[in-house]
């Protein structure tokens, strides 16, 4: 089964008796009339009442499966440590992000928790937050040093996950006795911090494992859409040289193997490689089609980034309660990825 369930589970055990996670509704919305809330009549606050019915906004740069996934451990989070816990979905709008920041402040929340649109402009959201804590969640600050001790970040370190994309496509090309490759890459958002750490760890190990592989096409930017990816990849199925696919998610990497599909190739002869272990790209790797993903926990990020609202709102490590680690600053909170191929995929489904 799914690695969520880890939620549920550390409910019952964890003796502080809170859980939390973060994500996006299944159901799509505008600027106005979007939001879910989130509150416990009970709560299970910690000792003292700085958490006992904080108000707490959840601001999503927009709502996918991940992302989904990642409010609804969010708000079954916020009703076991009784926050109030409202969503908003920004649909990749900058301006509506600090909006939704400033709403918050206006409504005095304790606290926002913000999934990034623009790397870029975390110190903006950090000015419009004023005195609120602020919990930067999946999509780290271009600028880590604006992170302290009211401002952190939890997520997961993308140098492990293109690393283990790499890491895959070095085992397999090995065991043929291949050791240089050409590829396609499929390129999330630009900008991204993401999206760049997610090219340069596959392609960095690929080369600590000893092959060298060579661009088949100048990286294909499709905003990790996969609509997008197939209308882009779709030339080059049938007329580009190349021996594996790679793609910053599980979205794109669909949308190369449709495209593989439609040209009237098998993907299963094509080593195509995604991130994130979604339902449709978990399925795809059970069905033979892709042939690796990276899971992101998303659940375990909407845990830890609630817990970390709980511990700057008690004053403790941002890690307190959980068992994930913190780097040397202690303000990230990193939340590990796993490989996930044909002979684990089935506790992933």
């Amino acid at each position: 089964m799914r690695k969520k369930l880890l939620v549920g589970i550390l409910v019952g055990v964890m003796a502080m008796g809170t859980l939390a996670g973060c994500g996006g509704s299944d159901n799509g919305g505008g600027a106005e009339g979007d939001s879910t809330v989130a509150n416990s009549g009970s709560g299970g606050g910690a000792e003292g009442g700085a958490v006992e019915g904080a108000e707490v906004t959840l601001i999503m740069s927009s709502r996918d499966e991940f992302l989904s996934t990642l409010e609804a451990g969010a708000q079954a989070a916020a009703k076991e440590v009784g926050i109030k816990l409202t969503s908003q979905d920004a649909q990749n709008d900058q301006a509506r992000v600090l909006q939704y920041v400033e709403t918050a402040k206006n409504n005095g929340n304790a606290a926002v928790i913000v999934n990034l649109v623009d790397a870029d402009a975390a110190e903006q959201i950090v000015e419009a937050a004023g005195d609120m804590k602020v919990v930067f969640v999946n999509r780290r600050p271009s600028d880590v040093s604006l992170l302290n001790e009211n401002v952190v970040y939890v997520g997961s370190d993308e140098m492990q996950s293109g690393g283990y994309q790499g890491q895959y496509l070095a085992e397999y090309f090995k065991e043929k006795g291949q050791t240089e490759i050409k590829y396609i890459l499929l390129k999330g958002t630009e900008g991204l911090v993401h999206t760049e750490q997610r090219t340069e760890s596959v392609l960095a190990a690929l080369e600590e494992n000893g092959i060298t592989a060579t661009e088949a096409s100048a990286p294909l930017v499709a905003d990790y859409d996969r609509a997008t990816a197939q209308d882009m990849i779709s030339p080059l199925i049938t007329t580009a040289d190349y021996d594996c696919i790679i793609s910053n998610n599980d979205a794109m990497a669909l949308g190369a193997i449709e495209a593989l599909e439609a040209a009237g190739i098998d993907p299963s002869t094509i080593p195509v490689v995604g991130i994130d272990a979604t339902v449709d790209g978990c399925q795809a790797v059970a069905d033979g089609k892709m042939y690796m993903t990276v899971f992101q926990d998303a659940d375990g990020q909407g845990y830890g980034a609630c817990m970390a609202v709980v511990n700057l709102l008690e004053g403790n490590p941002i890690n307190e309660g959980t068992d994930f680690e913190l780097d040397d600053t202690g303000y990230i909170s990193w939340i590990p990825f796993t490989p996930v191929d044909k002979d684990n995929v089935a506790d992933y489904m």
